[in-house]
């Protein structure tokens, strides 16, 4: 069974903004440039060693030539493949980006078989991103066939200034046909994203679009504020290119999500994810073993590893990305070397401040006492900065914080990014605190 959740409209109104602008620790706006390709080669080893099982993301970009992109992933995968074990299974896959034809996608899946240990269909998550005006059937099929059993389908809005460039979410057909190609062709899940906020649309428009799309029943619906996109939808850049809607009708359309949804029997996973009751995310809840990675939720704990432009990997307590321009990415993988941009190597207080923030985002709660015996430290001691922010949240009844833990009731898990960011802000004072102290 899913978290249990209500709408509070007091707390929204308080807590709103910080709770979208937090979630999981680190962001990539924290990563600097003293992490090297070499540091990354040693994680990696570390991995291979401690046969850790892996999470696989590769990004194609959205515009450009793709078949020389190709061409330099293909020597990327086999750079960085070689630094990992072959008896490592790939427990999860992530295709994002623009879509390839049928070769250009059966020799990169050909090419990343060779040099990944990809698991069975059933054992494995292997998911894509997909759009509506290039998917039919038939592209499902090929999907399929390739070993993808999860899809992303992002469900574009009406601009009046461009409608015709966009799909109209209020004749749903297409999306219909996916759907239903997915179950017959036995996907195990379809995740239809819904963003709210931009310039031209409505409260009333928003709720219709959200009512046609439940109609369909997809297993899993993701609701996002176009101002605070998805972490798969931030290189793109183009999300929030246009204007946004005032604040007061963004809260009213997020509101409509959250009550439609509700009422259909949707249960709520966290950060604007709503599944089916049977759906794995929804069991991996159930039973604790939900995580949390560079990917979003998953039922999988394990290392992972991005290719591709502006990928994100994290072995342990190191976090690498790569180069977000082509033309670079491109121009150091055409010279031998790995085309890394930015990373960070956590300490031990900010891996303690990682493993927080999962918890919370994945559970709702925190056990002072196990974080005590897996980290040595005393969380009101590590978090004395953010104390004073906890107990008013703990008189709003955004948060219970007892002794020897806090929880996130029912009225406060729609705002758990807020109770993560006031963490990372104590964490941060903490951290400021002492470095002060040692420059004395």
């Amino acid at each position: 069974m899913c978290a249990a959740i209500e709408w509070n409209s007091p707390l929204i109104k308080r807590y709103g903004h910080a709770a979208l602008a937090g979630g999981s620790y680190p962001e990539n706006t924290q990563f600097h440039r003293g992490i090297a390709a070499l540091d990354l080669l040693r994680a990696m080893r570390s991995s291979r060693l401690a046969q850790r099982p892996l999470s696989l993301a590769v990004q194609l970009p959205m515009a450009g030539d793709l078949g020389v992109y190709l061409e330099h992933l293909a020597l990327e995968i086999d750079m960085l493949g070689c630094h990992l074990g072959a008896s490592q299974r790939v427990v999860q896959f992530h295709l994002a980006g623009r879509l390839p034809n049928a070769v250009e996608l059966n020799r990169l899946m050909e090419h990343l078989q060779r040099r990944f240990n990809f698991q069975s269909y059933a054992g494995g998550d292997n998911s894509i991103d997909i759009a509506l005006p290039h998917s039919s059937w038939a592209t499902m099929g090929l999907l399929r066939e390739q070993g993808f059993n999860h899809v992303n389908i992002g469900v574009p809005d009406i601009n009046p200034a461009n409608g015709k460039a966009q799909v109209d979410f209020q004749s749903p057909r297409q999306t219909r046909s996916l759907i239903e190609a997915a179950r017959t062709l036995g996907y195990r899940s379809v995740n239809i994203d819904l963003g709210y906020g931009r310039a031209w649309q409505t409260t009333s428009s928003f709720a219709r679009k959200v009512a046609a799309i439940i109609e369909l029943q997809p297993s899993r619906v993701r609701v996002f504020d176009y101002a605070h996109p998805p972490r798969r939808y931030r290189v793109l850049q183009r999300l929030v290119a246009s204007g946004f809607a005032a604040q007061a009708d963004k809260w009213i359309m997020r509101r409509h999500a959250v009550e439609q949804l509700l009422a259909a029997g949707y249960g709520y996973i966290g950060l604007g994810q709503f599944v089916l009751p049977d759906d794995d995310l929804a069991v991996a809840q159930e039973n604790g073993h939900l995580h949390y990675n560079c990917q979003g939720f998953s039922r999988h704990e394990c290392d992972h590893l991005g290719l591709g432009l502006a990928a994100s990997s994290q072995f342990g307590e190191l976090h690498a990305q790569n180069i977000g321009d082509a033309q670079h990415y491109q121009k150091q993988l055409a010279i031998g070397q790995l085309a890394l941009f930015r990373g960070l190597r956590c300490s031990l207080d900010e891996q303690l401040l990682r493993v927080v923030s999962e918890h919370l985002l994945c559970n709702f709660q925190l056990d002072f006492a196990a974080l005590k015996a897996r980290f040595g430290v005393d969380l009101r001691a590590q978090f004395a900065g953010a104390w004073p922010r906890l107990e008013q949240m703990d008189r709003d009844g955004l948060i219970v914080l007892g002794p020897n833990s806090l929880e996130v009731p029912v009225a406060g898990r729609l705002l758990v990014g807020a109770v993560c960011k006031a963490l990372e802000y104590g964490h941060a004072a903490h951290r400021d605190h002492g470095l002060q102290r040692s420059l004395r």
